[in-house]
Order: C-alpha cells, then structure tokens, then sequence
C-alpha cells in the first residue's frame, strides 16, 4: 500500500511537472491587464490583503500574479488534484499551504493551512483565496476569506475577478475551471477593497465579499454570472453566490 502511494505521489508529481511547463509556455503568449488597481496605495500604507476569487480562476490567477516571487501564497487542497497545482505555483513564485475542508467531522488540513496563511499575511505576504472552493458550490462564498481576514489588524480583502478575452472552460467540472488560451489578453479587475467593521459579524462580512463578486462577474463575464444563477447550474439547486 506505501509503495502504491508512493509511486501515486511520484506519478502526480511529474504529471504537475509537465503542467507547470505548459502553463509557463502559454503564458509567454498572453498579454495583461490591470483594471482598477488599488494595490500600489495599500502596499505603501502596508495593508495586509487578500486577493478573494471564484475557484474557476484560479488557474488564471497563476498566469497574471505579479507580485514578487515568494510574496504572494495560497492556499492548496491536500488531494490529488492539489498536488498538480503545486508545482504551477511554485513556477510562478507562489507560496503553498496545504490544506483542504472538512468531511465526515474530521478537519483534512484547512486549519492549519489557514493558521499558516494568517502568520504569512501578518509579515504583509498577499494570500490568494478561492471563496468557494476546494469543492463549491460554484459562486458560494465559505466563510474562510472573512475569518482570515477579521484575524488579522487590518487586513482587506480585494474581490478580483480574472478573465482572458479566449479561454478554454471545463464544462465538466463543478466550478467550469476556465483557462486562458495562448496569445489570449488576461484581465485581471479588482472591486473596492473591503475592510471589516468593527462590529460587523463574520457572516455579514462573508455576505459583502459576496456581493461583490456577484457584481463583478455580472459587469464583466455576464454569461457565466447567469449560468452561476440558474437554479439547474447549482449541486443544491440554489442561484447566486451568497454567503454560507
């Protein structure tokens, strides 16, 4: 069984290997861009903040980070799919921490992913977070983004919204992963930033980074927006991406 692992881990590894070098490929074709850009004021005034995202961007995410390497880290699902990811991030400059959600009562590592990311986020290290991820519902916010960023003095959380002009989108999967196509344009758009009240719950908080998003992806990717509301897109048969 050890060796059945073993060789499992060696196998994704390399599989990742090869995926990293694709992506790094494609990138070289793609073109960027910035829309409503707050990060420069916040770096200066050293506001820690958190990019928050849907799941379907995240690959997207990888191919326009321009932060400096080793100053942006995001949290990976410790399953097999986690372990392709990694070596795309660590290509890209970003940081890993492992982590996953709860099943069957029994916590996979999200906790300690998320202490680690509220350590790297103190020493002002940007945190990638995909709302409502590692397995959905597509567009429902958790309430991981809102806790961090409550732990933390400070801390914003930026909604961003990433989209490449041609793409290739994975029907199949639960969050239709979208991937931008060589010699694509790749926005990368960002909402106000959004700080925590002072007496603001952690759900109203949550429900904020929700709107936010919902309004993003209306204003600039209306088709998904309504395929992420119909009722017969949604594993529980619910529209929007309000906060659970």
């Amino acid at each position: 069984m050890r060796t059945a692992a073993a060789l499992a881990r060696l196998r994704n590894r390399l599989i990742g290997m090869c995926v990293a070098l694709t992506l790094l490929l494609m990138r070289a074709t793609c073109r960027y861009r910035v829309v409503g850009d707050v990060r420069p004021n916040l770096r200066d005034r050293g506001v820690p903040y958190i990019y928050a995202l849907l799941h379907a961007h995240q690959v997207a995410a990888v191919f326009v980070n321009d932060e400096a390497r080793g100053r942006l880290a995001a949290m990976v699902s410790r399953s097999a799919d986690g372990e392709l990811l990694v070596p795309s991030l660590t290509a890209r400059g970003v940081l890993a921490a492992r982590g996953s959600s709860r099943r069957s009562g029994r916590d996979k590592g999200g906790m300690t992913a998320l202490a680690v990311l509220r350590q790297l986020l103190k020493q002002r290290i940007a945190v990638l977070f995909a709302v409502d991820g590692p397995r959905g519902p597509r567009n429902r916010v958790h309430r991981g983004v809102a806790a961090l960023s409550r732990e933390v003095e400070g801390a914003v959380v930026l909604p961003t919204m990433v989209l490449p002009d041609r793409r290739w989108i994975l029907s199949r999967t639960w969050d239709r992963m979208q991937i931008p196509k060589p010699f694509s344009t790749v926005s990368l758009i960002f909402a106000p930033p959004i700080e925590a009240g002072p007496l603001e719950t952690t759900r109203q908080l949550q429900k904020r980074v929700a709107d936010a998003l919902d309004a993003l992806e209306w204003e600039h990717d209306p088709e998904e927006a309504r395929r992420a509301a119909a009722p017969s897109t949604r594993p529980d048969g619910e529209g929007s991406s309000r906060g659970a």
